[in-house]
Formats: C-alpha cells, structure tokens, sequence
C-alpha cells in the first residue's frame, strides 16, 4: 500500500531538514588508507641513560628487562637507542595502542648482531636468532646480519638491516613481542640480538555503523601493557576531577540517523468528513555507553565509580552529570575535538495539525539524529587506559519528524465497519410496531425560564 510522507516543518512552517555540510570525520568514508600508529618510546631513549650501557633499567612503555646501549655505543647515528634481547625466551612488548581487531599492521625496526665486547667471534659470525610476532600473527623467525672478524673484549660497531613484520590484529591493541632465540648457555647475558628504532603504520578495519546503541560492544581496560580483568580499577583511576582524560578517534567516530519510531498515536478517520484537528507531541532521547553494557553483560551491578550519565532516568542522570568526573571529562574533550558541547539527553514538544481524509489514517514518525563517540579515558601518569563507546543525542544535525498519512490498514478497516454497541429486545422483536403516540398527548409550556411543568402529561378527554 501506498503512504504518503509529509514534513512536520512543512506543516509547521519551519525550515528544512537539509542535512548541514559535515566534517570530514563524520562524512561517508572512502576506504581506510594507511596510517601511523603510536609505538611509545620507539627509540628507547626514555629514561634518560647516563654512560654508554648496557643497563637493565625497565624501558617506559615496554614490558621486559632487556639490555640498553647508547646511540653511541649501538653504532646508530640517528639517535635512537639499541637494545639487546638477552638469552632464548626473554621478550620485549609493547601493546599497539588505538589498534582495533582487524586491522593490518606492518612494523617496521632495525635489528643488529650483539654490540657487548662480551661477544666472541663465533656467537656473532653467523648472526643470531630472534622472533617477532603481534597478537593474532605469524611468528616471524628472524637471524640478524652475521658481524665476522670479532674477537671478544672489543665491542662491535653495530650491523643495522631494516626489517619489516607484517600482521592483521587479532584483538584490539595487539601485542608486539620481540623473543630472543639465543640458546647457547655459554653465551654472556649481553651478548644477544638487538633491535632499534620501532615504529608502525596499519590499514584499519572498515568502519561499522549498522551496530546499535544498545550494544556498543565490550569495554577494556589495561594497566600498562596488561589487560586487566575488569574494568573496576581503571574507572576508580578517572574517578577524580583532572584523573584522567578522554581521547577520542576521530576514525571510529561519527552521526547518524537512527531507526524511525512512531511518536503519539495513529488518528483513523471512519467517517465520510475530512478531520482537522491540532495534537501536542512530546518526545526525548538518552545516551548508550559501553562501559554500562559491559557490566551488564557480564551480570555485574553497575560500580559507582563507573556511571556515565546513560540511566534512562533524567532526574538520575542529572544528578550525575554533576557527580561524575568522567561525565565532565569526556564532554570536555569532545568540545575541544569538535568545537561544540556535547548533550547527554534532550527532550522536545511541537504542536502538530492534521487534517485527515475521510477512510485515512495520520501519524507521526521520529528519526532521531545521533553522534557516536570512541575512545580512551587515560589517567595522567598514561599507566591506567579504559576504552569506551559513547552514544548520545546530536545538537548538530536536526532530528527528523515525519507526518504521514494513508490509507487504513485491513484491521482498521475492519474496526470502522464493526457495528456500535447496541443491546436487544427480548420480546417480539420483529413484531411490527402496535401503535402510534402521535397527537395523543401534550406537555404543559414552562411557567419560567428554566420551570419545568408540574404535570407530566394532560389527557385529553
């Protein structure tokens, strides 16, 4: 059957629903093209190391006690820092943060021969042995370039070969691992393969806008470069004013229209007039987060620590849009991002008039428009990162409201055949009618305006 569809505004006498010109961020997408990825300290340069190494320091940003030599005394005159990689089954991590499942990820490092003047010409002749791997990947094995004519008690010079490693994530900020292969137990601790200079570049995954608000998918959290096994401890982290501060990606974030709902009732007009007629329309919306469905999906209560201001509940979540530091912390990097507020919930009325033809229907759809925001909520020190999905009303582009009419539908043409209620007569109903009153009897005229006669009837004989 056929519906028409009217504007409200048209009937209402507003503007259009023309959609404004959108940021590039939240256009229609061409395909992903490469982009760099953050490898925190990537040169190995922090903390700062005093004298030539090695050192066992603990690098910031990288799991595992490895060797560190100096520019200098790594043979590099780019600055970065080498590192070697101890004996078989020592590793080097780091986890590729903002790198969503799917994506393909190409690594690119340096690797040398062992530098330490422990080394003997027979355990660097050949090169040595190490493997590189990112979650979901292959494991690469790799052998560094051999460095002859080395003798032990002279440090080497430093052979660096360009490498590159290649993997799609198979969870979201995958782990890069870089695993020493070296067996010989007579091989000194420093004498070991080492790598240099890491950095990263991925196609991520296509963007998906078909998912709902109401399954925003799983919130994670991590302490470092470990995944912690609830989000508790990261949300406790953001739970003060400056804790920690949200981060959004531009990529993952966008606005949209949602589904058409109906708003009020559907007018029916059975009878054989054209209705017109003026109704008042009340609607709202509310904001979606994934951390609240996370909690949910795991059949936990909602720690107080993390409620964001998506209860449903206006006055609940007033009351924590005032309370809650992450609340104030996610709107007040969406400003800075975006250049406008952001909007937890709304509410609306609008008069609507409809004028309804005789055997039609008239109702009123609502197409709500709506952001989506991803990101992280990193504390200050960077050692707590909690990643939500946030899904709240827009104030930029207008929400639709559809005024419609058409004709009925089976069941309501049915409803308007049904006969009016009635009731029966019990004795001789289809006996023919006895007499006639007409002439028989007369009502005595009011005495006064608003007197009723004292008599009910005057006979006439």
């Amino acid at each position: 059957m056929n519906r028409t569809t009217l504007p409200v505004l048209v009937v209402l006498g507003a503007a259009g629903l023309l959609l404004p010109v959108v940021p590039l961020s939240y256009a229609a997408q061409a395909a992903p093209a490469e982009q760099a990825v953050p490898v925190l300290n990537g040169d190995f340069a922090d903390p700062v190391m005093k004298g030539d190494g090695p050192t066992t320091v603990g690098i910031d940003f990288w799991t595992g006690l490895n060797q560190r030599y100096s520019p200098t005394a790594s043979g590099r005159t780019d600055g970065s820092h080498g590192v070697a990689l101890q004996k078989d089954g020592n590793t080097l991590q780091q986890r590729l943060r903002g790198v969503r499942a799917g994506a393909k990820v190409t690594v690119s490092y340096e690797d040398s021969p062992a530098v330490s003047k422990e080394c003997t010409g027979e355990q660097v002749v050949n090169g040595q042995p190490y493997a590189v791997t990112g979650s979901g990947g292959p494991v690469q094995e790799v052998t560094t370039a051999g460095d002859p004519d080395r003798a032990k008690g002279t440090p080497g010079k430093g052979r660096w070969t360009g490498r590159a490693y290649g993997f799609t994530a198979g969870e979201n900020d995958p782990m890069l691992t870089f695993t020493s292969r070296v067996t010989d137990s007579r091989t000194h601790v420093t004498c070991s393969p080492m790598v240099a200079r890491i950095r990263a570049v991925e196609v991520p995954s296509a963007l998906d806008k078909t998912v709902d608000k109401t399954r925003l998918g799983t919130s994670e959290a991590y302490k470092g470069n470990d995944r912690e096994s609830t989000l508790h401890n990261a949300a406790a982290a953001c739970n003060g004013e400056n804790a920690c501060a949200f981060r959004p990606d531009t990529r993952m974030s966008f606005r949209y229209y949602d589904k058409a709902r109906v708003i009020g009732e559907a007018f029916v007009n059975c009878t054989r007039n054209t209705l017109e007629h003026s109704r008042l329309l009340s609607y709202s919306e509310r904001s979606h987060d994934s951390i609240a469905q996370t909690y949910a999906a795991a059949g936990l209560p909602l720690n107080e620590v993390a409620r964001l201001p998506t209860s449903g509940l206006r006055a609940e979540d007033e009351k924590r849009l005032k309370e809650r530091p992450m609340a104030a912390q996610f709107a007040l990097a969406y400003e800075n991002t975006w250049q406008r507020p952001w909007q937890w919930f709304s509410s609306d009325e609008r008069t609507v008039v409809e004028r309804i033809q005789p055997g039609e229907v008239s109702w009123v759809e609502m197409q709500p428009s709506r952001e989506r925001v991803e990101g992280w909520f990193v504390s200050k020190k960077d050692d707590y990162r909690l990643h939500a999905v946030i899904d709240g009303p827009s104030r930029v582009v207008p929400d639709r409201l559809l005024q419609r009419t058409g004709p009925m539908s089976e069941a309501e043409k049915q409803r308007c055949a049904a006969a009016r209620p009635m009731t029966t007569t019990p004795v001789d109903a289809a006996a023919p009618a006895s007499s006639s009153d007409k002439g028989l009897l007369k009502t005595s005229a009011p005495t006064a305006t608003g007197a009723r006669s004292v008599h009910r009837s005057v006979s006439l004989s």
